[in-house]
């Protein structure tokens, strides 16, 4: 007997049959997903106290706008990671790497820009944990698009 109704129980999303991946990858995939949220979720915190740390050191001139501009635009990146991740969107490969060269900078600019102390510190051990996390947020996001990718490519072969 042919099975007529095949068409419609496809397209209501993957079966047991359909689904590459068993359920230990699935639930490694679960935990990846909950930890790439959480380090966004520390980068977009970091970013916000590189914004806000030259008000607390006193700083100005290029270090303020340095700090301010470029720790926004972590907050912002990493934010929209953590925005992703909440409605099941994979991490972006794009915005992780924009934070982690970000991170590099902060790094650079804290010599260059000639900080002074606190405002030195705070830019440095900022940058390298904001270009250490989002690194592996990038690492992630790449490892994630190859598993889609693969898995998109086998479904579509069976």
């Amino acid at each position: 007997m042919r099975d007529t109704n095949f068409a419609a129980r496809s397209s209501d999303g993957p079966g047991p049959d359909r689904d590459p991946r068993d359920e230990p990858d699935q639930i490694a995939n679960g935990e990846r997903r909950r930890t790439a949220a959480f380090v966004s979720g520390i980068v977009a915190v970091i970013g916000a106290w590189v914004a806000l740390s030259p008000f607390v050191y006193g700083e100005g001139g290029a270090t303020l706008w340095n700090n301010a501009v470029v720790g926004a635009t972590v907050l912002v990146v990493a934010g929209y990671n953590v925005y992703r991740q909440y409605n099941d969107v994979p991490l972006s490969p794009g915005a992780a790497g924009l934070a982690t060269l970000l991170g590099l900078w902060l790094i650079v600019a804290a010599a260059a820009l000639g900080m002074v102390t606190g405002a030195f510190w705070s830019t440095l051990v900022s940058g390298l944990l904001i270009a250490a996390l989002a690194g592996y947020n990038t690492y992630e996001a790449r490892d994630t698009r190859a598993v889609t990718t693969e898995g998109d490519a086998g479904a579509g072969s069976a």
